[in-house]
Formats: structure tokens, sequence, C-alpha cells
């Protein structure tokens, strides 16, 4: 009830929430869902700027584990640069900007954002990660470094709306 009503006071923004109830965030009005074999539970691009991204990525954790039993915001964030943004060998180079930390429904989230380096431009990623059950969930918004500062407010909102409905 409550991201609904959120929904409706965020211009701009449609809800998407998953088939099976598990979760749900908020998308901009213009962006499309894209089908992908491998890789993220979910992606949706601006079909305007089909550079901007956002997607979800649900990876396995020992469910008797909580979001800060893998450590801060900060070393999770750095864990996530090094094997999912910006890999050995990928072509990448990736700068953790800024980690932090809140607490929804009683759950902890790290908010996390990144400066991605590729060979031929540069980005900006913005990022969220909580752990619930035997799932680590990260939704995260991408666009290029150029847009980054007219859609910073817009992808903070998006990344913000991650709600776990159990």
């Amino acid at each position: 009830m409550l991201l609904v009503g959120c929904a409706a006071s965020a211009a701009g923004l449609n809800r998407y929430q998953s088939a099976d109830g598990r979760y749900a965030f908020l998308y901009p009005t213009g962006w499309t869902r894209v089908a992908v074999s491998e890789g993220p539970q979910v992606v949706f691009h601006d079909l305007i700027n089909s550079d901007e991204t956002l997607s979800l990525v649900i990876a396995p954790v020992d469910p008797s584990r909580r979001l800060e039993d893998l450590g801060s915001a900060i070393a999770v964030g750095e864990r996530l640069r090094r094997t999912v943004i910006a890999p050995d060998g990928s072509g990448r180079a990736a700068e953790l900007v800024e980690a932090g930390e809140r607490q929804v429904d009683g759950r902890t989230f790290y908010d996390l954002e990144y400066s991605v380096h590729l060979a031929d431009r540069d980005r900006h990623e913005l990022a969220t990660a909580v752990v619930e059950g035997d799932r680590l969930y990260t939704l995260a918004a991408s666009t290029n470094e150029v847009r980054w500062p007219r859609v910073t407010r817009l992808f903070h909102q998006v990344v913000s709306s991650f709600t776990l409905n159990y």
C-alpha cells in the first residue's frame, strides 16, 4: 500500500512487481523491459537513451547470513566492484564513489555509487543491495557520465524504491 502511494506521487515512474510478488521497484516512464537469457533477472532500458539501464541481479547466499555478515557497505561495494562491475580482464575500471547503509522495514540496504571507466566512455552506476533468505538482491541503474547530472535524482528514486514483500 505504501509503495502504491509512493508510485502515485513519483511522477514519471511506473511500478514493476515480480510475478511471485517477492519484490517490487519503480522504473522510469518510457523505459521498456528487455528479455535476457543469462545474467540479470530483470532488465529495463530507456527507449531514447538506450545505454541507460536498470537491472536486478539475484545471487544465492548462505541463508544463515545477513547483509551485515557479508561486510560493511564499503567492503561489499568493493567486492561487487572487483567481481561484477570491473573484474580482471573485463577492460573496465571502476571506483566506488560512495557507500552507505539504510534501514527499511527492519532490513539493511547498502546503497552504492560507482564511476565506471570503459575504453570508449565513462559511466556512472547507482545500486542498492539487500539480503533476504538465501538471496542477495542487487538493483542497479547505469548511464553515461555525460547524462549523470541530469538523472541523478531520478536514479536515486528508482534505486531506493526497491522493496521486498515477504
